[in-house]
C-alpha cells in the first residue's frame, strides 16, 4: 500500500482541524498534545507498526485513536492500490464495560456528528460492541427456563429480571439476575442448527448486524480479543469480522486478560452446568457418578490445603491428591466413552475439559502454574496459569502485521516501557515504537505532593498501625475540609481505621467495599464527603473539581505474593533482581493509576498524601515513587498542606 506525501500532509492538516473543532475551549498545551498524539497514532497505523502509547490524564487518548481511525480508512480509500482490504473494520478492545459502552454511546456519536459537520466523512461512524455468547440470551432456553420456575418459591427481584430478559437480549442490562439463571438461559456454545426458534432468534440477528459491511468499529473486551486469536490460531471460525488495524486500550491489564483466557480451572459450578446440560440430552446414572467422583477430588484437594487460615495457594501433590486425581481421569475417560456417540460434541467438549484440568493437576504440567482458589461458598477451585502469556499474544496479535495501538495512562513504569514489552511479547518485536504524551495537567502549580516526616514504622496490619493512619487521616481531612478520597491496599485495615474514626470527623464519610456503585454515587452527590475505598476504586473512577481535594494513598500497593508471582520469582537470578524487575513496576503502575484520581480537569486542585514510611526522603522506595509520578510541589509538614488549600480555594469550597 502506498501513500503519498500529499495524502499524509493532508491528513495531518485534518487532524488539526478536528481537535480544534472537537474541543474549542482547550488551551494551546492540551491541543498540541492531542494533535501529537493523534499524529504518531495515525502514522503508525499507516505504516503497520505497533504503538506503545503512554497516554497521562487529560491527553484525550479515546478522540485521538478515533480520529486516527477515521483518516487512516479515509486516506487508505483514497490512496492508490486500495484493496478489500483497506475497507476492513478496526477492532477496538479495551478491559472495562463502562469504556466499551462510552465509546459507543459517547465517544462515537459526538465525533461522528463533528466529523460530518466539518466534512470530514459522509455518513455516520457505526459501531458495534462485541461479546461472548455468555452475555446474551438464548430465547428458547429462556422459555424452558421461565416455565421451570413457575411454579417454585424464587426471589421477587431475580424472577423479574429473568422475565424482563422477554424485552433485554443483553444480560448485562438487567440487574439482581442470579448467576446460576444466567448460565441457565445464555445462548450456547454449539447452537443446534434445527433449533425452532433460529428464524427469530434475537442473538442471530445481532451476529446480522455485526456483520454490516459498513459496520467500520467493533469494540470488544480483551478475553474477547484473545479468543477471536485463538480461533484464528487453531483455523477455527474466527469470532470478529476480519480487521485491518487494532486498537488495546486499557493495554495494561491484557496481560491479566491472558492469564485467565489461558489458564484452565475447574470449580463446583462448573460440575453442576456441565450435569445440568448432560441431563437435558441424556438421562442415565453416569450423571450422578461424575457429580459425585468431580466433587469428591476436590473436596479432597481442599482438604489436603487446609489450613486454620484458610488453604495454602499453591498446590503440592499427596498420595491421596494423587489417588482421587487419578480416579477422577479414569472416570471421565470411562463417561466420555460411553457417552460420545450420544451426546451433542459441544458437551463432549465440556467433558474433556473437566478431564484436561485433572490431567494437568495429576501430572504436574510444568507448563502451568497450579494453584487453588476458593469460591464464595469457600469451595475449591483447581487453577492452572499458562507460563506462556507473552509467547501467545505474539502468535496471536502482533505476528499477523497489522497496525496496532497500545494505549493506557500506565503503560511506562519507571524509566521505560520494558516491563510492558515482557508482559505482552512485544520485547523483540521491531516494529513495535513507543511514546509518551505526558499530561497537559499543571502539576506544579496545581498539585502538592505531601510525604508526612513523622511516620512510624509499624508492624502491618496492627493496631498501632491502624492508630497512626487514622491519625494523620484525621489531621488532613479536618485541613481540606473533606472532600478526601482515602484509597487502602487492605480491606481489613480500612475497616479497622474507618471504625476509628466514624464519630470523630465533622463530615459525611462513606465506606466503600467490593462492587458498590451505588456509594461512589452518593459521594459524589455530596459536597464535601470522605470515601475510604480499596480495590477497583484505584483506577477508572472519574472525581473532577473539588469532589476530591485532598487524596490519600495509605500504603505503596506492592501485589500480595500469589503462587503465580512465587513461581515467576524462580525466572530471575536474585530476589532483588525480581523486585525490581517485577514487583517495583508493577506498584509504579499501581500507584500512577492511584494517583490519577487527583487531577481530572485542567482547573483541579489537589494535595496526595503517601503515608508509607517507604516512599518519603530516604525511605527505600522514595526514588521509585518519585519516577513514577509527575513533577509536583513538595511537602513534608501538615501546615503546608492547609496553606495550599486555603491559597488555592476560594469561599464557596468551605460552604
Amino acid at each position: 500500500m502506498y501513500y503519498t506525501r500529499e495524502y499524509l500532509n493532508r491528513a495531518h492538516r485534518e487532524i488539526d482541524t478536528i481537535f480544534r473543532v472537537l474541543f474549542p475551549e482547550h488551551g494551546m498545551a492540551v491541543r498540541e498534545e492531542q494533535i501529537m498524539l493523534c499524529h504518531k497514532m495515525l502514522d503508525n497505523l499507516l505504516g503497520r507498526n505497533i504503538a506503545l502509547c503512554d497516554a497521562g490524564v487529560g491527553i484525550g487518548k479515546t478522540y485521538a485513536y478515533l480520529v486516527a481511525c477515521v483518516l487512516m480508512r479515509k486516506y487508505s480509500l483514497l490512496a492508490e492500490g486500495c484493496s478489500p482490504y483497506e475497507q476492513r473494520p478496526v477492532v477496538i478492545s479495551t478491559s472495562s464495560i463502562a469504556l466499551q459502552k462510552a465509546i459507543l454511546t459517547e465517544y462515537i456519536p459526538f465525533l461522528s456528528r463533528i466529523l460530518q459537520e466539518n466534512g470530514t466523512i459522509q455518513a455516520p461512524i457505526k459501531a458495534v460492541i462485541r461479546k461472548g455468547k455468555e452475555h446474551f440470551v438464548c430465547d428458547e432456553r429462556l422459555e424452558h427456563r421461565i416455565v421451570a420456575i413457575e411454579e417454585k418459591n424464587k426471589n421477587a427481584l431475580q424472577k423479574e429480571a429473568l422475565l424482563s430478559l422477554k424485552e433485554h437480549y443483553d444480560m448485562d442490562e438487567v440487574s439482581n439476575l442470579s448467576g446460576f439463571d444466567r448460565r441457565m438461559v445464555s445462548v450456547p456454545k454449539f447452537c443446534s442448527g434445527d433449533c425452532p426458534k433460529r428464524g427469530s432468534c434475537r442473538y442471530q440477528q445481532y451476529l446480522e448486524r455485526s456483520r454490516d459491511h459498513e459496520m467500520f468499529i467493533q469494540i470488544c473486551n480483551h478475553n474477547y480479543l484473545l479468543a477471536d486469536g485463538y480461533h484464528r490460531l487453531q483455523d477455527y471460525r474466527p469470532l470478529l469480522k476480519d480487521y485491518r488495524a487494532l486498537i488495546v486500550d486499557e493495554a495494561h491489564k491484557l496481560p491479566d486478560a491472558a492469564k485467565q483466557m489461558f489458564g484452565k480451572s475447574l470449580c463446583y459450578d462448573d460440575i453442576r452446568e456441565i450435569c445440568f446440560y448432560l441431563g437435558n440430552e441424556y438421562q442415565g446414572p453416569e450423571i450422578r457418578k461424575l457429580s459425585g467422583t468431580i466433587r469428591m477430588v476436590l473436596d479432597i484437594i481442599g482438604e489436603n490445603h487446609r489450613t486454620r487460615y484458610g488453604i495454602k495457594e499453591e498446590f503440592h501433590m499427596t498420595e491421596e491428591c494423587a489417588m482421587y486425581l487419578y480416579e477422577g481421569i479414569q472416570t471421565m475417560n470411562k463417561i466420555i466413552e460411553k457417552l460420545e456417540k450420544k451426546i451433542p460434541k459441544w458437551i463432549r467438549n465440556k467433558l474433556e475439559e473437566t478431564k484436561s484440568v485433572l490431567e494437568c493437576f495429576f501430572h504436574q504440567d510444568k507448563k502451568y502454574v497450579l494453584h487453588l482458589k476458593q469460591d464464595h461458598d469457600h469451595r475449591i477451585i483447581l487453577c492452572a496459569s499458562s507460563r506462556r502469556i507473552p509467547q501467545y499474544l505474539d502468535q496471536m496479535l502482533w505476528s499477523r502485521g497489522m497496525g496496532a495501538i497500545l494505549t493506557s495512562g500506565t503503560l511506562k513504569t519507571g524509566q521505560g516501557f520494558s516491563h510492558i514489552r515482557k508482559m505482552t511479547g512485544l520485547q523483540r518485536v521491531r516494529r513495535a515504537r513507543e511514546y509518551v504524551a505526558d499530561s497537559p495537567f499543571e502539576y506544579q502549580k496545581n498539585c502538592l505532593l505531601y510525604l508526612p516526616k513523622n511516620l512510624k514504622t509499624c508492624r502491618r496490619e496492627s493496631q498501632e498501625e491502624a492508630e497512626m493512619i487514622a491519625g494523620h487521616i484525621h489531621s488532613l481531612i479536618c485541613s481540606t475540609y473533606g472532600h478526601t478520597l482515602v484509597l487502602f491496599t487492605s480491606y481489613h485495615l480500612m475497616g479497622n481505621v474507618y471504625q476509628m474514626l466514624r464519630d470523630e470527623i465533622p463530615f459525611p464519610m462513606i465506606e466503600v467495599w467490593r462492587h458498590s456503585p451505588e456509594e461512589i454515587t452518593r459521594f459524589k452527590q455530596m459536597d464535601n464527603a470522605v470515601l475510604f475505598a480499596a480495590g477497583s476504586c484505584w483506577e477508572g473512577v472519574d472525581f473532577p473539581g473539588d469532589m476530591v481535594s485532598s487524596l490519600i494513598i495509605v500504603k505503596l500497593p506492592f501485589a500480595v505474593p500469589d503462587p503465580i508471582s512465587e513461581a515467576q520469582k524462580k525466572e530471575y537470578a536474585s530476589l532483588k533482581d525480581y523486585i525490581q524487575a517485577v514487583i517495583v513496576p508493577d506498584m509504579q503502575k499501581k500507584l500512577r493509576q492511584g494517583f490519577g484520581r487527583a487531577l481530572r480537569t485542567e482547573t483541579d486542585t489537589c494535595v496526595v498524601s503517601i503515608l508509607d514510611e517507604r516512599a518519603g526522603e530516604g525511605g527505600r522506595y522514595h526514588e521509585e515513587v518519585m519516577c513514577a509520578l509527575p513533577s509536583c510541589k513538595m511537602a513534608k509538614d501538615i501546615k503546608d498542606v492547609q496553606h495550599f488549600i486555603r491559597n488555592r480555594k476560594g469561599v464557596e469550597y468551605y460552604l
